[in-house]
């Protein structure tokens, strides 16, 4: 078996350690950072997803292989950084003011990093305003906001009202998701997406990237 297929069965398996010790043989190797992200780490994610979606994985096996796959992308970060390597894109996470939740947001966070984006993640009780000033900081080209109570959903709208109010929200692609979220909802509040789980939300956020 190459060293791409034993990381990506590594990543398809969760097995962190493993993921650690094949991407670390395969950049002994003398394989690209590139690649072994690529075709190795974003691969499986993209099967990890697919599997997910028919309904083979369910989120336990799809957090262990978000888990595996981080393990191996730390390795790398450095070396895609030396490199220069172009992102999918980077985006800004968080759970909105007054949600403390965030095990879909962390999963949707690693799906993400899956996908090859750059992840900020600004934690849970997130206020409108450090919305806006990651926005003017980092310059992310999406944000990604959750929501795991009805109670807070409503602190979607006020960020995209305060991103509106500080003249940022056409610089910043917006995705909202959590348990209550609909996009009914979505439409009603102005964000450009609704995704109602981490694959998906990871398609979405491609999607609307390249738009």
């Amino acid at each position: 078996m190459d060293q791409i297929t034993t990381i990506y069965q590594a990543v398809l398996e969760g097995d962190a350690a493993g993921t650690k010790e094949a991407v670390t043989v395969a950049l002994q190797a003398g394989l690209a950072a590139n690649t072994i992200m690529q075709d190795g780490l974003i691969a499986a994610m993209a099967e990890v997803g697919r599997q997910y979606e028919s309904g083979d994985f369910f989120v336990p096996e799809m957090l262990i292989a978000a888990r595996a796959m981080s393990a191996g992308l730390e390795l790398l970060k450095p070396l895609l950084a030396q490199s220069g390597i172009k992102t999918t894109g980077r985006v800004i996470i968080g759970t909105v003011k007054g949600d403390l939740h965030d095990i879909g947001k962390n999963l949707v966070g690693m799906m993400l990093e899956g996908a090859g984006f750059e992840v900020i993640d600004l934690g849970t009780d997130v206020t409108p305003q450090k919305f806006v000033d990651a926005v003017n900081q980092r310059k992310p080209q999406l944000i990604a906001m959750s929501a795991l109570l009805t109670t807070t959903m409503s602190n979607m709208g006020n960020t995209i009202k305060a991103l509106n109010d500080a003249g940022v929200r056409d610089q910043v692609k917006v995705m909202i998701g959590g348990a209550p979220v609909t996009d009914s909802y979505a439409k009603q509040i102005g964000a450009d997406g609704f995704a109602p789980d981490a694959s998906s939300a990871a398609r979405l956020a491609k999607s609307l990237v390249e738009a």
